[in-house]
């Protein structure tokens, strides 16, 4: 199993909690927000997905994959790890790249040592060491996430996949990391979307307004 070298930040979500209104513009976008794939994104590998942002800046953006839930338990893919040997909770996919590179959030109300804040009380894991220290310390399978790959982009390739109408951003909140129900969660998402839409000021030709 290999860890991936970079450290990025983490964050956490849940339950059909709101979330603030969606947005399509560029400058909206940086960690701690979620993008929400368009129904006629194309992509199999973002298709139907929720992805949180934890890394954007120059050095790239980062983000995994909230609602690709596997049937594999956290015991067999780490099971070097004395922590996570009975632990049945399922990993998720985090994304296409980096696939056998391991991260974690983690909903802490300290701060996990050798991890770093995304948002509220979520933080990202991502060696090791800080994720026996996780193990050790949480137990609840609500607390902690295990992602297998992550999502990478420059920040001007996901702004033109934003331009291209690819993307909804929504401010992220330590519920829908969470969520009770990860499979239902894109289209609760795409719902709130399609109402705000048929709510929007129409411009001259009937259309929808752009949404801010």
């Amino acid at each position: 199993m290999r860890w991936l070298p970079i450290a990025v930040t983490a964050f956490c979500l849940g339950a059909a909690v709101p979330l603030a209104a969606q947005s399509t513009q560029p400058e909206d976008l940086g960690a701690g927000k979620l993008l929400v794939a368009s129904p006629d994104l194309p992509d199999p590998n973002f298709a139907k997905t929720v992805v949180l942002l934890v890394q954007y800046d120059e050095d790239g953006v980062v983000g995994l994959i909230l609602n690709r839930r596997s049937k594999v338990p956290i015991s067999r893919v780490l099971d070097e790890l004395t922590g996570a040997k009975n632990r049945p909770d399922p990993v998720y996919a985090g994304g296409p790249v980096g696939m056998t590179d391991v991260l974690a959030l983690v909903r802490s109300p300290r701060p996990p040592g050798g991890a770093q804040k995304v948002l509220g009380d979520v933080f990202l894991v991502s060696t090791k060491e800080a994720l026996e220290k996780t193990f050790a310390s949480t137990a609840a399978a609500d607390a902690v996430h295990v992602y297998l790959g992550y999502a990478g982009w420059t920040a001007p390739q996901l702004e033109h996949e934003l331009d291209l109408g690819a993307w909804y951003i929504f401010q992220g909140n330590a519920k829908a990391v969470f969520d009770a129900d990860p499979d239902s969660l894109w289209p609760r998402l795409i719902r709130e979307t399609e109402l705000r839409i048929a709510f929007m000021p129409r411009a001259a030709g009937g259309d929808p307004l752009r949404p801010d």
